[in-house]
């Protein structure tokens, strides 16, 4: 919003000496983003010169040009005529023009322009006569700028028009205006009237409101006005797209009669160019007072006007002359409840256009609902000055002393006559009233806000503060929709004492137990694999059946136990994963595609995990607490959805150089990752062969705490998979539930004295059949060797002539320790038997 500080005088006292700067500066203080200062865009002698003569010279280009003698007075130092060539055709001898002699600037399309003294044409141009454009006060650059048209009507400047005059102050290019960027709750600014109440609270200035006079000299609706009919068969959000209609008719206006030229330069220095007057008058009252309004040539129209909303199949040609197709929400302004004559608070129609040939106008002040208006300007993607006002809200009560304003601007510059009935029709509704306790702006704040003060705020903003002995209730003023809950009424306090005021102090952090169990789980785990080698990545959570078949998983059982999305980012992954894997795969691929050849990656992510039907969720309105049932319905839909934790290993795990060559990752090393992964949380994993999608079913690991929970699988890519995925050869890889392994870790680790007596080892080397997993063999060993028995490793495996077909040799290194005395030959080899016959009797093994 641009706000002129001339017109902003006319409504707060701003001082004399005041600034933009200064304005600016106090507009921030109060929570107005400064977003520019402007001035005229014109510097340097711009005076005011008399045509004495003009020639036309035509030229070999085909071009006619006007070699000039123009009048500047003593401001050239000679008094003599200036020499000007001048290409605009607009103008005659005699005309007052505006004159820019050598060392002076313009603004021109294409950025400011020095002008001096220059031949073209076969003549010195010593200066140049300038169009409105140019003088960036309108847009108009089609022939330049004659002072009596433009100052037509102000005898008073046209008094003041004489050869020499100093033009800049005379059109108002040595003002300033200050742009402010307003945000969406605080609509109210978009008008000089918002912006002057804004300075007002900054500064203690007297800010005198023009709707308060405006009102009181609005009439009050008759029966003969123009019989208006507010109607809403699909209120959005239960609100009726229009709650107040006032219309008010002038007739015998001249249209074509000027704009006056104080009206242009505010127009045009709040950054809206000036079109006709009736046009002009609108605008003029919507950036001064905030309430929108629009004009409708009278004759065009039929008895009654009917406010609705758009039946299917509509259309409505619009001022700027698209035709639209009108949608069922779209809230219309029509003729007899027939013809569309407008999209209320967006744009008219051309069929109801003020033109030239208008005498009789009928004035529209409404007001419309802001959820409608942004919807129709975002659909029909049309934003006007009107819409940006209306979603941000208008203040209901305004639009008869808007109307007013209107009126007597187009009776006193176009000659008409205000028709004495006056329609005003709709019941906006009333502020809600905010209950809130005097000390809560401190308690949010942080300051010390006294009682009296808290009220004194609410009541310069505008506010009806009803202060009893207990909270106060407070009833918002109608310009101020955004003031819905006591919070709110927290931040004006806060704004109007003055945010500067608020300081900084570090919070002091609470005294607690610091990370949660679950939080010191998921740092131990991340950690430990970056320490490992490994890049944590973060995947999309999103799928689609055609990634689940990929991976060889069943897709009908997979797809019954995540959420389809009602929304989906892309049509092609609309569910919810299952598993990280299913979406880590891409970023393998993805590194591998721009070189990277050896790439370990792992995630901690979560998963969906769907027991049963997916259940809709209740939705609640924004600012509403939804009650213990409707809490208890949502938390209910939502579905489970377990922490992983997934890696995933393709190429070299150790690499080639002059130590060596290099090690491709294998399904050991997940192994080995998995293990740390249990030293580190001090959790018992154990592996047990498996085969299950999307693993190789002959390096397939299954994980499981100690007491049977599954926990995850690791293994090796099938060849399928990586194929149908574009992965490397042999890709392997790894996925564990970690809420299983967060629980696992709750468990207390309880502390073992180390032994002080030697430990004694013993090997043996067990043929067995190819199907006896080498873990399941170590479990019969462990039970067997008795209590003593400490440890159990598998250091060989052969398989070769030696042993048989179908067999092969495992060869375990067993190590005992008594923790009270040294342990005898004769007790080892008694325990290694024992251990030997207990693998001997569950799985025939036989000790080579």
């Amino acid at each position: 919003m641009r706000a002129p500080i001339d017109w902003l005088r006319d409504h707060v006292a701003v001082p004399e000496g005041a600034g933009a700067a200064e304005v600016a500066a106090a507009l921030v203080s109060v929570g107005l983003e400064e977003e520019a200062l402007h001035t005229g865009g014109v510097s340097g002698p711009l005076v005011v010169g008399r045509v004495l003569s003009l020639e036309k010279e035509p030229q070999k280009n085909g071009k006619t040009v006007n070699w000039c003698q123009v009048d500047v007075g003593d401001v050239n130092g000679t008094g003599e005529p200036q020499g000007i060539v001048c290409g605009a055709h607009n103008f005659h001898e005699g005309d007052l023009v505006v004159a820019i002699l050598p060392g002076g600037s313009v603004t021109t399309p294409q950025g400011p322009m020095e002008v001096s003294a220059r031949k073209t044409y076969g003549h010195v141009s010593a200066g140049m006569i300038c169009s409105a454009r140019e003088l960036g006060i309108g847009e108009d650059h089609d022939g330049i700028l004659v002072l009596t048209d433009w100052f037509a009507g102000d005898a008073a400047m046209l008094d003041r028009l004489v050869p020499g005059a100093d033009a800049i102050p005379l059109l108002g290019l040595d003002r300033e205006t200050v742009e402010v960027n307003v945000t969406p709750d605080r609509g109210y600014c978009f008008s000089v009237r918002g912006v002057a109440r804004e300075y007002g609270h900054a500064t203690g200035a007297a800010f005198t409101d023009p709707a308060t006079a405006l009102a009181a000299a609005a009439p009050a609706a008759t029966d003969d006005g123009v019989p208006v009919e507010l109607t809403d068969d699909a209120p959005i959000r239960g609100r009726a797209g229009c709650d107040r209609y006032v219309a008010r008719v002038v007739r015998g206006i001249d249209v074509t009669a000027p704009t006056p030229s104080w009206m242009k330069v505010r127009l045009t220095e709040a950054g809206m160019r000036p079109i006709s007057l009736a046009v002009d008058v609108t605008n003029y009252v919507m950036l001064d007072l905030g309430q929108p309004l629009h004009a409708f040539d009278l004759d065009r129209l039929g008895e009654r006007v009917v406010v609705r909303r758009a039946r299917a199949g509509e259309r409505l040609t619009t001022l700027d002359d698209v035709e639209r197709t009108l949608d069922p929400e779209d809230l219309l302004v029509t003729d007899g409840g027939e013809t569309p004559l407008a999209i209320a608070g967006v744009m008219g129609g051309a069929s109801s256009e003020v033109g030239p040939g208008t005498t009789d106008v009928l004035l529209e002040a409404a007001h419309f609902d802001p959820v409608t208006v942004a919807r129709s300007a975002r659909r029909h993607r049309l934003p006007s000055e009107a819409s940006r006002r209306f979603e941000r809200g208008v203040d209901p009560l305004l639009a008869p002393a808007a109307a007013q304003l209107a009126v007597d601007l187009l009776v006193r510059l176009g000659g008409g006559t205000a028709d004495p009935a006056v329609t005003d029709v709709g019941t906006p509704a009333p502020a809600p009233v905010v209950t809130m306790d005097p000390g809560f702006p401190a308690r949010i704040v942080g300051v010390e806000y006294p009682a009296q003060e808290v009220v004194a705020v609410l009541e310069q903003i505008g506010c009806t503060v009803d202060a009893g002995e207990g909270p106060l209730a407070v009833t918002p003023p109608s310009w101020r929709p955004d003031l819905r809950t006591a919070e709110d009424l927290v931040e004006e306090v806060a704004r109007i004492h003055g945010y500067d005021r608020i300081p900084s102090v570090l919070p002091v952090p609470p005294g607690g137990s610091g990370l949660t169990h679950g939080q010191r789980v998921r740092r131990t785990v991340a950690d430990l694999l970056a320490a490992q080698g490994l890049s944590e990545v973060w995947e999309a959570p999103f799928v689609g059946p055609d990634r689940l078949a990929d991976l060889g998983l069943d897709v009908a059982a997979e797809t019954a136990r995540t959420v389809r999305i009602a929304n989906p980012l892309s049509d092609e992954a609309p569910l919810m994963r299952t598993s990280l894997l299913s979406t880590m795969v891409d970023a393998v691929r993805r590194n591998v595609s721009r070189g990277a050849k050896d790439v370990a990656l792992f995630e901690v992510g979560l998963v969906t995990d769907l027991a049963g039907e997916q259940r809709p969720a209740p939705t609640v309105d924004v600012g509403v607490l939804p009650d213990d049932d409707v809490l208890a319905a949502i938390r209910a839909a939502v579905p489970d959805q377990p922490r992983h934790v997934a890696l995933l290993l393709a190429g070299d795990r150790d690499r080639a150089g002059w130590w060596g060559p290099g090690r491709r990752a294998d399904l050991t090393d997940v192994l080995e990752l998995v293990r740390a992964l249990g030293e580190a949380l001090a959790v018992d994993l154990v592996t047990s062969a498996d085969a299950v999608a999307p693993w190789h079913p002959g390096r397939c690991a299954r994980v499981s705490l100690a007491d049977g929970t599954p926990v995850g699988h690791v293994g090796e890519l099938h060849p399928k998979v990586v194929q149908r995925l574009g992965l490397p050869e042999r890709t392997v890889g790894g996925e564990l539930d970690l809420d299983v392994l967060t629980r696992a870790a709750e468990a207390t680790v309880r502390a073992h004295t180390l032994a002080t007596y030697p430990m004694a080892q013993s090997d043996v080397a067990l043929v067995v059949d190819r199907s006896v997993p080498a873990a399941t063999l170590e479990e019969v060993l462990r039970s067997g060797g008795g209590d003593l028995l400490e440890d159990v490793r598998l250091f060989d495996v052969y398989e070769g002539d030696q042993v048989g077909p179908g067999k092969r040799s495992l060869a375990y290194r067993l190590t005992f320790r008594s923790a009270d005395r040294t342990m005898t030959t004769e007790e080892v080899s008694g325990l290694r038997d024992a251990a030997v016959a207990a693998a001997a009797s569950a799985h025939g093994a036989v000790q080579r």
